[in-house]
């Protein structure tokens, strides 16, 4: 300030002129250092740090180029440059200290944000981030950088010690308590959920009482992110993984095979013996050819060990044809290569209802995908309907309405013939 009074008073400015004027040069030029200097620092510096940071192998400074670190700390430039010259300004110098020092700390607390995300950016890259995630984590320490920061820029503006502060944030813990509820529910759920492994990123979940179920794509401190298979997304509070029962597919995903477990209604009406015409029809199914050998003899020599007499089918042992569907179906689902061999495979009878006698298929498929896990189930079924009726089976279906049609034109032939039979009497 001195140096450019004596610049001006050599130039012949009059007395009373003399500390507005340089008060407004001193500010230009401090102001003109400062775009300057952070121009060079943000056209020259920040560009040559990125491209040393394109070129080299590591990828992990590439995060803090997209993550914009150097420019935040380009920040700091103008703020030194302006506490620097504060001495020049002997009236307001404490207040532009004041003002230079909690700029400088905003900048601060703001690139430790900013590393810290870049932290989370770099640990996502890692499949141990897919088990073990720690946004929640990251979230927790930006909210606790935040609290500290803005207690230190308070207590600088004011001039005061923190620790003063402090003592009065005591007293508003209830209060912060209220605040950060969520927060501090989901941080302890978050420490559950990696502790006990019970969600990843990648899960598929069902959670019905959320309207949930998909696809994990992001765990965070208060919320789990989920994408539905119509595509939408469900947020569900991380707590609510605690408190409520879910379902995780993840064992299924992992085993490798997806269970299929539906029934075949069949008639009841349609089970029976198997006649001799019927088992030689039976017989030319290659899948059934052995059994049914197999068995003829056993039973043969069953009934004539015990000297039953086979006149009447209800005596002694004999095949059914509901009995012969169920071992092809069995034999079927072993040949088919959809279907996972080293797993459960089963084809059981349930207690027979108003709809008929359920087979159950109760087998696994060897892919996990949806799309897979329908075709060959449906495969599987469009089969059994199209061969039930090779074994004299008939699958159960309530009456349609083109049954109904008919009853109206049987009943009126079934009354004409009763007419006649009573008029030939």
């Amino acid at each position: 300030m001195v140096f450019i009074r004596n610049q001006l008073s050599s130039f012949g400015v009059e007395q009373p002129w003399l500390d507005p004027v340089a008060f407004v040069i001193l500010i230009t030029c401090i102001t003109l250092l400062c775009v300057i200097a952070n121009f060079i620092t943000k056209k020259v510096v920040i560009r040559f740090i990125t491209h040393i940071v394109s070129k080299n192998k590591y990828k992990w400074d590439d995060v803090l180029v997209e993550r914009k670190v150097f420019h935040k700390l380009s920040h700091f430039v103008p703020a030194i440059i302006i506490y620097y010259f504060a001495a020049s300004f002997p009236t307001y110098r404490t207040a532009i200290e004041t003002l230079a020092i909690t700029y400088i700390m905003i900048v601060a607390f703001s690139v430790m944000n900013r590393l810290l995300t870049v932290f989370n950016d770099i640990y996502q890259t890692y499949e141990i981030a897919k088990t073990k995630p720690i946004k929640g984590y990251i979230q927790v320490a930006k909210i606790t950088i935040i609290i500290i920061g803005t207690i230190l820029v308070i207590a600088n503006l004011l001039g005061e010690s923190p620790l003063i502060l402090l003592s009065g944030i005591g007293a508003l813990s209830a209060v912060f308590m209220l605040v950060f509820k969520d927060s501090l529910l989901g941080l302890v759920a978050g420490v559950q959920l990696s502790a006990n492994d019970m969600v990843r990123v990648g899960d598929w979940i069902e959670m019905p009482k959320y309207g949930a179920d998909g696809d994990v794509i992001d765990i965070s401190l208060n919320t789990v992110m989920v994408r539905n298979f119509d595509r939408t997304v469900t947020m569900i509070p991380s707590y609510a993984l605690i408190s409520d029962s879910f379902i995780n597919w993840r064992g299924m995903q992992e085993s490798g095979g997806r269970r299929i477990k539906r029934a075949l209604h069949i008639d009841t009406s349609s089970i029976a013996f198997c006649s001799k015409e019927l088992l030689d029809h039976l017989r030319e199914i290659h899948f059934l050819s052995d059994y049914i050998a197999e068995r003829e003899v056993e039973i043969e020599t069953y009934n004539t060990t015990k000297s039953i007499n086979r006149s009447n089918a209800v005596n002694g042992r004999a095949l059914t044809n509901i009995g012969v569907f169920r071992v092809y179906v069995h034999e079927y689902l072993k040949r088919h290569p959809g279907i996972h061999q080293e797993m459960t495979l089963m084809v059981r009878q349930l207690a027979p209802s108003e709809n008929g006698l359920p087979l159950e298929i109760y087998a696994f498929t060897n892919s996990t995908q949806w799309t897979i896990y329908e075709a060959v189930q449906a495969d599987i079924f469009d089969h059994l309907f199209a061969v039930a009726g090779q074994f004299g089976l008939r699958v159960f279906q309530n009456p349609a309405g083109s049954d109904f049609k008919w009853m109206p034109q049987r009943a009126t032939s079934e009354g004409d013939r009763y007419e006649l039979n009573e008029k030939s009497e």
